[in-house]
């Protein structure tokens, strides 16, 4: 299978994806600032999940640029990745109910943690099929942004068995070191 198929299989559902999590959406129940203002919680949340989709989509397309090759451990690899992703919809709709219980919001941060880790193991499959001297091991095989991401999400969750909404503050600034893709790759394109 080429590349080309995975990355727009990967495409299809990540637009799906944010397509569920914005009819998650509800209008306010009345016509005023202050019913918009009740929903408050419910748009940070779903800012934060579409914010956090977009930028698995945008460091995937970054990852898969380097790409020349894949196999079928890639293929399941990426399956998992997004069967992390597809269940964003469903962690967001809890915790925006639950904004401050612990359940939810530990739901939501072990979801973004399978995505992470699923991301890491991908980035080190495709890094395993191109060999230590490609251009994606170079810039992938001790990747510290992965490493920071992953103990940021670990805090949070042991952090929100305690203090529950400290899983959201936490998932939020691991996004933080994402928002720009990885400069090393768009040189490798210009």
């Amino acid at each position: 299978m080429s590349k080309t198929r995975l990355e727009a299989f990967t495409d299809a559902l990540i637009a799906i994806v944010i397509t569920i999590l914005v009819l998650e959406l509800v209008a306010p129940q009345g016509a005023t600032f202050a019913a918009l203002w009740d929903l408050r919680y419910k748009i940070i949340i779903y800012i934060l999940s579409f914010i956090s989709l977009a930028i698995y989509w945008i460091n995937h397309h970054h990852l898969f640029q380097l790409a020349k090759k894949i196999n079928g451990k890639i293929l399941w690899l990426n399956m998992f990745f997004l069967l992390f992703l597809s269940l964003f919809p469903f962690t967001t709709a809890w915790v925006d109910e639950h904004l401050t219980k612990q359940a939810p919001e530990i739901t939501y941060g072990l979801v973004m943690l399978g995505a992470n880790i699923m991301y890491a193991l991908l980035a080190r499959a495709l890094v395993q099929e191109h060999g230590k001297d490609s251009e994606l091991a170079e810039i992938f095989a001790d990747y510290k942004k992965i490493k920071i991401t992953l103990a940021i999400v670990v805090a949070g969750i042991v952090l929100g068995i305690f203090v529950p909404p400290a899983m959201v503050i936490c998932c939020a600034s691991s996004l933080v070191l994402w928002i720009v893709p990885e400069k090393r790759i768009e040189k490798k394109f210009e």
